[in-house]
């Protein structure tokens, strides 16, 4: 019978497992031997068999992430759906859950943080963009500052947001300035809560970013809004203002008096991927713990 091949891509937050499988989805030789390339969650695994009838007979590539585990049960009825189509379609699940390997017919791909050599090179070709490191000695001194304080999280959201910033402005000063804020906020987080920014986000906390706004008057807290998507979380956030991690960092008077949103990171290879973050100036009211999107989401490292 046609049982498609399941490839399981599993790895910690931030590793790379949508970016991987975004490269492999831009590829001319795969999109030409899919008839179309679907994207699901877990959470949506069996709307699939709504569109049933369409989709038999032909080839087609399904993306799924999972970000909580799924019933055996749903996944033998799409399993057994994604059978009937054409010969040659293929499923590949992406997931931070290694429980979720047992759905793959064949080895799983695990993904991990890199080392920190192969980040540090990672990092430089980034930061540096077409600049010639070399000329700039001063800035890869400072440029392996940052390098180490990002390494350990893996974050490859964190390192091309600050990456994008520091290029866009190869001064000593400004890059001093940023590795001195993003320090403090390093620090302040951990000591409040004893962990690092990053593993705020993956608990469900918000992150405390007062440092990088310059606002001392109210804290700056950071909470995720979006499912690393297009569209934020609800119709009131949408009317909140956009403000980029590089505006703030480069002008931190600019950003909004009240509550806004924070793009951390646009991804530049299909779909896309926006990393928003909902931001409240001040928010001594809310519980511990409270995510500020309102829902529980995929948390994205800062």
């Amino acid at each position: 019978g046609n049982s498609p091949a399941v490839p399981p891509i599993i790895g910690g937050v931030a590793v790379g497992k949508k970016t991987l499988v975004a490269h492999v989805c831009d590829d001319e030789t795969v999109r030409s031997h899919f008839a179309s390339i679907l994207h699901l969650n877990g959470d949506s695994l069996l709307r699939i068999i709504e569109h049933g009838r369409t989709m038999l007979g032909s080839r087609f590539l399904v993306v799924v992430e999972f970000v909580s585990d799924v019933d055996e049960e749903d996944w033998t009825k799409f399993y057994s759906f994604v059978k009937r189509m054409g010969k040659g379609s293929r499923v590949i699940i992406i997931s931070k859950l290694q429980r979720l390997a047992r759905f793959g017919t064949v080895k799983p791909i695990y993904l991990s943080n890199l080392s920190y050599e192969e980040f540090w090179y990672l990092f430089k070709t980034l930061t540096f963009g077409s600049a010639d490191p070399s000329e700039h000695p001063q800035l890869v001194r400072i440029a392996e500052e940052f390098a180490k304080i990002f390494q350990p999280g893996g974050s490859l959201v964190t390192t091309n947001a600050f990456a994008n910033v520091l290029r866009r402005n190869l001064d000593v000063q400004f890059w001093l300035c940023v590795l001195g804020k993003t320090r403090r906020v390093i620090q302040k987080n951990l000591s409040e809560h004893g962990v690092y920014p990053y593993l705020l986000f993956e608990q469900g906390h918000p992150v405390d970013i007062t440092d990088f706004a310059l606002h001392p008057l109210s804290a700056v807290r950071i909470a995720n809004c979006t499912n690393g998507s297009n569209r934020l979380t609800n119709n009131a956030q949408m009317k909140k203002e956009t403000v980029t991690l590089v505006e703030l960092l480069v002008n931190p008077n600019n950003r909004p008096k009240g509550e806004f949103s924070l793009l951390a990171w646009e991804s530049r290879i299909p779909p896309y991927t926006r990393f928003e973050h909902f931001v409240a100036s001040s928010v001594q009211g809310l519980p511990e713990g409270v995510n500020l999107s309102g829902r529980k989401k995929r948390r994205v490292p800062i």
